[in-house]
């Protein structure tokens, strides 16, 4: 019978095992201290993939001594968290939520009295931001930490401290540049690093590894792409910085890094940002362009994509640039968060009885589709947030017809 993965087998068991995450588990971390209070609330965990959150919310259970059952949001039905309630009442135990940020409705109104209730702690795990993609309702019920990258050195040590821990099957002698390449091919992906070393020790076993070697197995581009830990994010801020700065041939260098890096999703995310936040009104056809870019590298994937992607990052980088869209809803939603949220004009709710005195006075019976009326609540009726900018010809006409309106119904 085959054995398990060595990833699988070497999971650890105890906040001492766990890499890195020093101010969750750590000896001053959060989650230690909590226990040594003998008091577990319910959490969301986020951060990358394969940074250690399923790993930490199981040994969690573990050290509370609690049982610990699992739902994934996405795939799961409402049936199976019936029964997993029905188990836990009797008893206690953590409820690990995979990627909580696709929790249907019916879902989270089951689920929320029986966490308030004390059934179930619940410990949320997902790769988004909480803040924006978990529903307010499970968010105001657990404390939210969030988990930073792999240090690479303490991925490194983690990764000697397994060779001498299963030391008769990873027989295989690996010389130091091997050591940084696996964390460099594994994106500091615990998992996907622990495979990739016991890959190597399977394919030359009591043998020494080079790092020529390594490559030849591993098949990733010998490219110096994490040489730190916020590497891969300078380099999408790089890309970004130099589009909006409309130095096309910098932008080109940038995409040739991240294309070396073979993540797609990223550079077409990245990019669909880019085009509404830096050159947004001054060019909105760049929206669409983006769309169709990003729909053909998704169909014909590398290396092909590369070509959509060049014709793209070109356009985007000689294109007038505008933020005002950008400013224009940061301010907006910057209001809100100074709670400036005022009850809505009564005209504008009902939308009944046209016509009459103080009703909603319907824009399409009036010459050019224009009627003077308010529509921002009263302390903010002169609440100007879309300031336009004078880059692009279509911006410009819109800036005209808004001053045109303002004009009008002074």
């Amino acid at each position: 019978m085959n054995k398990r993965p060595l990833a699988y087998r070497a999971r650890p068991e105890t906040f001492d095992d766990i890499v890195g995450q020093e101010h969750l588990v750590g000896p001053d971390g959060v989650l230690r201290k909590m226990m040594k209070n003998k008091h577990f609330t319910s959490l969301i965990l986020y951060g990358p993939p394969g940074i250690g959150k399923t790993t930490i919310a199981s040994v969690a259970g573990h050290e509370y001594g609690l049982n610990t059952f699992t739902f994934n949001a996405s795939t799961d039905t409402k049936a199976a968290l019936k029964d997993i309630i029905s188990q836990a009442k009797h008893y206690g135990a953590i409820l690990i939520v995979d990627e909580i940020h696709r929790m249907k409705k019916d879902i989270q109104d089951y689920l929320l009295p029986h966490v308030e209730a004390g059934d179930v702690t619940m410990i949320g795990l997902t790769t988004n931001n909480p803040y924006h993609s978990v529903n307010p309702a499970i968010r105001s019920r657990a404390h939210v930490y969030k988990l930073t990258a792999i240090d690479p050195e303490a991925l490194i040590k983690h990764l000697k401290k397994l060779e001498k821990r299963f030391k008769s099957e990873l027989t295989a002698n690996l010389e130091e540049p091997v050591y940084q390449y696996i964390v460099d091919a594994s994106n500091r992906e615990i998992r996907s690093a622990i495979n990739r070393l016991e890959l190597l020790s399977m394919t030359y076993p009591n043998e020494q590894i080079s790092l020529e070697m390594a490559q030849k197995v591993l098949l990733r581009p010998s490219l110096d792409l994490d040489k730190n830990e916020d590497n891969y994010y300078n380099i999408l801020s790089a890309f970004q910085k130099s589009i909006r700065g409309s130095d096309v041939d910098a932008s080109l260098h940038y995409l040739a890094r991240l294309i070396a890096m073979e993540d797609l999703e990223s550079i077409l995310r990245r990019m669909t940002v880019i085009a509404y936040e830096d050159i947004g009104l001054a060019n909105p056809s760049v929206f669409t362009k983006m769309d169709a870019c990003a729909n053909a590298c998704l169909r014909v994937g590398f290396p092909e994509a590369r070509i959509p992607l060049s014709a793209m990052v070109i356009d985007l980088a000689l294109s007038p640039k505008s933020n005002s869209a950008y400013l224009a809803i940061d301010e907006a939603l910057k209001d809100l968060e100074q709670g400036k949220m005022e009850k809505i004009p009564n005209h504008i709710i009902n939308v009944d009885n046209f016509e009459e005195k103080g009703a909603y006075l319907y824009p399409h019976n009036y010459k050019d589709h224009l009627v003077k009326q308010q529509y921002l609540p009263d302390k903010l009726k002169n609440r100007q947030y879309f300031k336009a900018t004078d880059t692009g010809k279509y911006e410009k006409a819109l800036d005209e017809r808004y001053k045109m309106i303002k004009n009008r119904f002074k």
